[in-house]
């Protein structure tokens, strides 16, 4: 029996507003010593010693880690183990994405903004207590409180880094959606464009298939029809939907058809 998912084209979904950055990127880490491949990677963001540097450039940081990580201490080893598997992960699925899109739309998109964002969207996660990362049941309110802060705490250490503000933007606001009921808070004005819905969806569905301390890890099927529900309540545009199964059938081998 086939795995469909009915009538997604024809779900109401927000329009995003899509636009293209013609804005050529500055670096971050001219001082540190590195090889050229490493001072213009976007991996010299995730060094020790760049981070330190970016906690001390921007003092918003250590307000936000005030109450449950007070000495800024680092997780280098989490970061690393996220870096090489979710992060890298997440930005593989962007790329996935947008290779599936329409063209039309493939022309649009600005996958290098979405590319770096997927690879480190993750980095406050660097500040967050490992006892709140890899507890191996489900986080209580505060304790989700502070995993929420992980997206802001991204967006503050590398705002200071030279990346550029869509790419900024995008890394801070990776858990919102069209609806405006994710984290962190944003206005009305707010708009989830094309860009953003592309990371959020690739982040959504590499947590969901990859298993972590307190859930194994679902399949293909049962992952896109987690993500299903957010285009039938207009969190997500069909066509981006449509491209991630696309995807999910190249590169997971989803037994039953998924039909759109």
């Amino acid at each position: 029996m086939g795995f469909e998912i009915p009538r997604a084209l024809g779900v109401g979904a927000v329009q995003p507003n899509i636009y293209v950055d013609r804005k050529r990127n500055t670096y971050f880490g001219i001082n540190l010593n590195a090889d050229t491949f490493e001072q213009t990677s976007i991996k010299r963001f995730t060094t020790e010693t760049a981070i330190k540097k970016m906690i001390e450039s921007n003092p918003k940081v250590k307000n936000i880690v005030k109450n449950y990580n007070p000495n800024l201490n680092l997780n280098m080893n989490e970061l690393r183990e996220l870096l090489s598997k979710h992060a890298t992960d997440t930005q593989n699925i962007t790329k996935g994405i947008i290779e599936n899109l329409p063209f039309a739309l493939q022309s649009k998109v600005d996958a290098k903004a979405i590319e770096d964002a997927g690879y480190l969207h993750d980095l406050g996660k660097v500040l967050i207590p490992a006892e709140v990362l890899n507890k191996p049941g489900k986080l209580n309110d505060k304790e989700t409180k502070i995993m929420h802060t992980h997206s802001e705490l991204s967006y503050e250490l590398l705002k200071t880094s030279g990346l550029n503000e869509k790419t900024l933007k995008l890394i801070r606001n990776h858990h919102q959606n069209a609806k405006r009921t994710g984290y962190p808070w944003v206005d009305q004005n707010f708009n989830a464009d094309l860009n953003l819905q592309i990371l959020s969806v690739a982040d959504k569905y590499s947590a969901l298939t990859e298993k972590r301390t307190y859930k194994e890890p679902m399949n293909a099927k049962q992952a896109l029809t987690i993500i299903y529900q957010d285009v039938k309540e207009g969190k997500l545009h069909p066509f981006v939907f449509r491209a991630l199964v696309n995807y999910a059938q190249q590169t997971q081998t989803v037994t039953n058809n998924v039909c759109l």
